[in-house]
């Protein structure tokens, strides 16, 4: 019983890749067979009539960006985490500038050390994020300090965000 390739062909009748010393013909192996000419009519480029592409504008990116109340809740909760040892820095490195990456690596090390010292364990930690208060000093950056409330103590996150290539960035992140 033959094997079916895709497009129902035999698995047998496909041309074989082989090592390139083994005579292998490359000007063969790229002709199209399964195509009939006239489905090889090239395709004509976005903006033909000599207008580029539209590109991600504010108003376009706003719609895969979150907005600055949401990403300054996430981030909030999420350096909460990372400090309490439940959730990797890795996952925040696309939301925070290098420098707070360092900074919140540091931090993260000194916890690190501080729980294995008093032989703690890393639980997630149970929080209730507070509604953001933002402030906006000038177009391109925001200001929020978001209320985290665990059981044992309430505390507060700064945030500074900017525009980095058309998304906001965290440049500036403090824990009180």
């Amino acid at each position: 019983m033959a094997t079916r390739a895709a497009g129902g062909r035999d698995a047998a009748a496909l041309p074989r890749l082989a090592h390139p010393e083994s005579g292998f013909d490359l000007a063969r192996a790229a002709t199209v067979r399964s195509l009939p000419p006239a489905a090889l009519v090239p395709v004509p480029p976005i903006g033909t009539d000599g207008v580029a592409p539209p590109r991600p504008g504010p108003d376009l990116v706003d719609a895969v960006d979150p907005s600055p109340a949401v990403l300054c809740s996430a981030l909030a909760r999420c350096v909460v985490e990372i400090l309490a040892g439940a959730r990797s820095l890795d996952q925040v490195a696309r939301w925070v500038s290098d420098a707070v990456y360092v900074h919140l690596l540091r931090r993260n090390m000194l916890a690190q050390r501080a729980r294995q010292d008093a032989s703690d364990s890393a639980p997630r930690p149970r929080v209730h994020i507070g509604d953001p208060k933002l402030s906006s000093p000038t177009k391109d950056v925001i200001e929020a300090v978001v209320m985290v409330h665990q059981p044992a103590r309430s505390r507060a996150v700064a945030i500074r965000l900017e525009r980095h290539r058309s998304r906001w960035r965290a440049s500036a992140i403090n824990v009180l």
